[in-house]
């Protein structure tokens, strides 16, 4: 980590890595979005090292974030947290939107997890990582920025899944039918001249809602064709719920490994599930990983503490160490500094 940004490993770059497209489906006026990580995935998840479980439900959750954060403004952050009684404690993943005048085309995004360590090993099997979430909350908080007043939403966790949780929150929260699918899984990518193998992250997730139809004509806006010509097709069904409804099942025919497949372009993908419906694709936005951590804010956060309480946080030597959760860089700083 240097200067605040998280190193990726190198890898090919496929279409449609680290990236988010929002679409609509034309007859049904369907709204939804798609999201592929892959260098973000490996240097979030692989820079933390955690236990696969865990990881698995981080992966999840920056997939999620990714995909509700595209809504954000410039300047705008959307932070998801989530607090448990389970072997995985905590979660937090930030996503976030440079302040810039110009359209909306890249997202920085960060996160880390705090679990028992004991406790998830102890989770054996397939089934491990629907055992680490135990009873607790999701919440979801949306700062706009630019002196706006922020807002959060909160939703139980009952010990289900990520999914789940995401799921209610819409439901009591937000009044939104929702679908979400939400994948993460390890690829074994052949070696390059004579380095050995490695085993990278891949992270997938496709979100459908039930809004109310807006027009074909705003929804087109900066919009290209997921493949096919589908704009004759064009017909607002007269029974929303039955749109719905077909539609959520045409989402649910997405098999696990279309999600996080580098040759099955997301455009591709969306024309495979919905052309019978008529799909639009807008432009994609880019991925990114950041931290916001620096020698000279921990400083700034460092002089707020006593004399007495930084006397507890010293090692032998005088030294105050601090590691940052998200991206894992420590901070050294001496008993000679002021601090």
């Amino acid at each position: 980590m240097t200067n605040g940004q998280l190193e990726t490993k190198r890898r090919q770059r496929h279409a449609g890595d680290d990236a988010v497209r929002s679409f609509r489906t034309e007859r049904s006026g369907v709204e939804g979005r798609i999201v592929r990580l892959a260098a973000v995935a490996d240097a979030i998840l692989g820079g933390h090292d955690y236990p696969e479980p865990v990881s698995r439900v981080l992966g999840e959750a920056m997939a999620l974030t990714a995909m509700l954060g595209t809504a954000i403004k410039p300047g705008g952050r959307l932070i998801l947290e989530a607090r448990t009684d389970g072997p995985l404690r905590s979660l937090a993943v930030n996503f976030e939107v440079p302040d810039q005048h110009d359209e909306l085309s890249v997202g920085r995004m960060r996160g880390y997890a705090g679990f028992d360590a004991a406790a998830v090993a102890a989770l054996a099997g397939g089934d491990a990582d629907f055992g680490l979430l135990g009873l607790g909350h999701l919440a979801l908080t949306i700062e706009p920025g630019a002196g706006r007043e922020s807002y959060q939403g909160v939703a139980a966790l009952d010990g289900g899944t990520l999914s789940d949780a995401a799921r209610g929150y819409f439901r009591q929260s937000e009044q939104i039918p929702t679908f979400i699918r939400l994948v993460v899984a390890r690829e074994l990518v052949p070696p390059a001249g004579e380095a050995s193998p490695d085993w990278l992250w891949r992270v997938g997730g496709l979100m459908i809602q039930h809004l109310a139809a807006e027009g074909l004509e705003e929804a087109e806006r900066d919009s290209v064709d997921a493949g096919g010509d589908t704009a004759d097709a064009f017909s607002e069904d007269s029974d929303p719920e039955e749109a719905w409804r077909r539609v959520r099942l045409l989402a649910e025919t997405v098999e696990d490994h279309e999600l996080i497949d580098p040759t099955l372009p997301p455009e591709r993908l969306l024309y495979r599930l919905f052309h019978e419906e008529g799909v639009r694709a807008r432009d994609a936005i880019s991925l990114e990983t950041y931290c916001r951590c620096s020698r000279e804010r921990i400083a700034g956060f460092l002089s707020q503490f006593r004399d007495a309480e930084l006397s507890d946080l010293r090692a032998d030597d005088g030294s105050v160490v601090v590691t940052c959760e998200f991206c894992g860089a420590s901070y050294v700083f001496s008993d000679r500094e002021d601090v």
